[in-house]
């Protein structure tokens, strides 16, 4: 795959088989030649698990104290009292079954995460040949299928984010924009970082953390030596 002009640029800042701590992999990343956008900064961590077997999968949420740089839309399933509770909480949408015609026949997907309320989860089951390949299925593992509809609101708009493995035992995930600085990007790192160690499964054996990289939207891979 040919690469373009910036990124072979970028890569020239990388030092060939260096681990970079993680300060400095950011201050690196600032150096990089910018796109025309405010590119988010990408967390890639290999984990010696293996994700075939429940008892060694790594899933989770973590709120970034600086928040991801993106404001996130969201849709709540909830009925009655719960209903008024998301739209005062700041849900910019919020329904029932009425919804389920505009998602499955009008592809209507103007939102980023779904909240529902576990009353509502029959409903918004009907909905999983549609909302899961997206990643969209509310969970109660993520905080998303919930009673607290105002604390689940508050949390996504101020910068949570869901960590799990891939089939191939990385998590991918951004934890903020170039635009950030060094600073918080670090602050935002060691939260996600410090969560995804605290989720080791009991089953993990050897090495846990195999492998992690900073990366920005549009530029290559820096290498950090994660302790």
């Amino acid at each position: 795959m040919k690469r373009g002009k910036k990124y072979q640029e970028a890569l020239k800042l990388i030092e060939k088989n260096k681990l970079y701590d993680a300060k400095e992999a950011l201050e690196l990343i600032e150096k990089f030649p910018k796109a025309k956008f405010d590119e988010t900064v990408e967390l890639h961590v290999k984990l010696g698990v293996d994700s075939k077997h429940a008892d060694q999968q790594v899933r989770g949420t973590v709120v970034l104290p600086n928040g991801t740089g993106k404001t996130l839309k969201v849709l709540v399933f909830a009925k009655g009292d719960k209903a008024k509770e998301a739209e005062e909480a700041g849900a910019d949408f919020v329904g029932a079954e009425e919804l389920i015609p505009k998602i499955e026949k009008e592809n209507w997907f103007d939102y980023d995460v779904i909240v529902a309320t576990p009353d509502m989860m029959g409903v918004v089951g009907r909905l999983g040949k549609v909302l899961g390949p997206k990643g969209l299925m509310p969970n109660p593992k993520s905080g998303t299928v919930t009673m607290d509809v105002t604390k689940a609101i508050k949390e996504i708009k101020s910068g949570k984010v869901e960590y799990r493995l891939d089939k191939t035992n990385i998590i991918h995930l951004g934890f903020g924009k170039v635009s950030f600085g060094t600073e918080k990007l670090v602050e935002n790192y060691e939260t996600v970082m410090n969560a995804i160690i605290k989720a080791k499964p009991a089953a993990a054996k050897g090495q846990y953390i195999r492998s992690v990289a900073i990366s920005t939207t549009m530029g290559p891979g820096v290498y950090v030596n994660q302790r």
